[in-house]
């Protein structure tokens, strides 16, 4: 999986006053006892209660990539969100196309607008952990970093969803490594990754972001979009391209296998 940090400068500009008031709210939080106890080879307990549906406990510490729709199935996966401007437009052609999505937020991002979550939560979508800040080089940093990240934003979006947990974690940028998806799917949290990149972070146009979809859906069925981090028109206008269009093609949209 290709890295990806375009448009992302938003994210710098918040990021260090943001993990400060972070780092105090959570307290005495128990991420450390649980961080170390993965690394020691336990399995913490969830503490939240989980979406309708959703197992509690560990799951596979694998990436995951299949549909559970089967064959023919699609999962389009939305990034980097809530956004109060691009989210809402996202939801909407979700609702109009009856399909639903896995949202990747970020702790801070979900902190900021818990209406949005809760707006997700309502319609049918399931929840990512995609880290509190967004650090693609989070594989560089310490397991203690990569604990805190994890596991605050699952408290975070926890929290902006009235107490519906994530069901996956996905890496900044891919940046898994074998300790985050050990933690995360102890949490009961899926690694998830993505079969086509649809760069539309780099605003490429909307005919190359739908053009991306057709020539690399051959790949796996996990597509990745964004509704957050800068001008998402093309984002929107590919998505309302894109969701008849594969419904013609006789695929069905479904979620990431858990």
């Amino acid at each position: 999986m290709a890295r990806h940090s375009g448009g992302r400068g938003w994210y710098g500009k918040v990021v260090g006053a943001a993990l400060g008031v972070t780092v105090l709210a959570v307290g005495a939080s128990v991420w450390t006892a649980q961080a170390q106890s993965v690394g020691a080879g336990a399995t913490p307990k969830a503490a939240a209660p989980a979406a309708p549906g959703q197992e509690a406990g560990p799951v596979d510490v694998g990436i995951a990539h299949a549909s559970d729709a089967g064959p023919r199935g699609v999962n389009i996966t939305v990034d980097d969100g809530p956004d109060p401007t691009w989210t809402p437009h996202v939801l909407d052609l979700l609702d109009q196309y009856g399909v639903k999505a896995t949202f990747c937020m970020t702790g801070l991002q979900a902190q900021a607008h818990p209406d949005l979550v809760k707006d997700v939560v309502a319609a049918g979508h399931r929840l990512c952990d995609h880290s509190v800040s967004h650090d693609t080089t989070m594989d560089k940093k310490s397991e203690a970093y990569q604990a805190k990240e994890i596991l605050d934003a699952e408290r975070m979006i926890t929290q902006a969803s009235g107490g519906v947990r994530p069901m996956y974690y996905r890496a900044p940028g891919g940046a898994f490594t074998p300790y985050s998806r050990k933690l995360a799917a102890s949490r009961g949290m899926r690694p998830l990754g993505w079969n086509v990149d649809t760069k539309d972070f780099e605003r490429p146009g909307t005919d190359a972001i739908v053009a991306t979809v057709q020539r690399e859906l051959p790949n796996g069925p996990t597509i990745l979009f964004h509704d957050a981090g800068g001008d998402r028109t093309q984002t929107v206008e590919a998505l309302r391209r894109v969701l008849p269009r594969l419904r013609e093609q006789g695929y069905d949209f479904g979620f990431p296998v858990r």
